[in-house]
């Protein structure tokens, strides 16, 4: 298996109050995607400041995303229902097509807390789209640009990214086929009309493993003009 070019890397993101730092998973080196030791710094000002916003639901078709919290506590929810883990519970794990989306907890589940960190990581698979550290150094870095520098956020950007990702926005429940018309729309708006309209999901900026994100977008004739492995910046 090849070097993992990130091994060690420490990703911030809200000016630090969020850092990730990669790290092989220490009961399951091998069959995972990746592994990240993720610390909240929940008195933070970047962080209280989007305290009170949740993440995007979303779903995975092809990987099963873990869970395990090392201090602290952290908040999910799960198909529509909330949950508060703490280190007692364990790993925690998401299958593939759960709707899912994890966040600090509020109010009384969190309002003495300083500090959560817990580990998180996903199945590997041959998929080609998938959650992996290219993916989540460009989401964090977008994120970046909302949370820091005020920028709007624009949904095709967001599709774009997420379906380079494995990943698809959740749509409500009460639709018919809900999670495939999810993933379909993520396809074609987020993969196809977005590289049309200019929308990558990976910048070289952003980027520290640009070969591996070149190799991804050269897979869709949609976005294989962004996939210029001759770029230094």
């Amino acid at each position: 298996m090849a070097e993992d070019p990130y091994l060690g890397r420490v990703i911030t993101a809200f000016e630090g109050g969020i850092t990730t730092r990669v790290i092989k998973h220490p009961s399951h080196p091998d069959d995972r995607a990746f592994a990240y030791e993720v610390t909240f710094l929940l008195r933070h000002p970047r962080v209280v400041a989007v305290a009170s916003q949740k993440p995007p639901l979303h779903f995975h078709p092809h990987q099963e995303e873990y869970l395990q919290v090392l201090e602290g506590r952290i908040a999910v929810e799960i198909e529509g229902r909330e949950r508060v883990l703490g280190p007692q519970d364990g790993e925690v794990a998401f299958p593939p097509w759960t709707n899912h989306r994890l966040y600090a907890p509020l109010g009384d589940d969190g309002g003495d807390l300083e500090v959560t960190k817990f580990l998180l990581s996903a199945q590997n698979t041959e998929e080609l789209f998938r959650l992996d550290t290219v993916f989540f150094e460009n989401w964090y870095a977008y994120q970046d640009q909302i949370v820091v520098k005020g920028e709007k956020v624009n949904l095709l950007q967001v599709m774009s990214m997420f379906d380079a990702g494995g990943s698809y926005l959740s749509l409500p429940t009460w639709i018919p086929f809900s999670k495939p018309l999810a993933r379909v729309l993520g396809i074609v708006v987020g993969r196809w009309v977005g590289g049309v309209l200019g929308y990558q999901p990976f910048y070289r900026k952003w980027t520290t493993d640009w070969k591996s994100a070149c190799h991804k977008m050269e897979m869709s004739i949609f976005q294989r003009r962004f996939a210029n492995r001759s770029k230094t910046e």
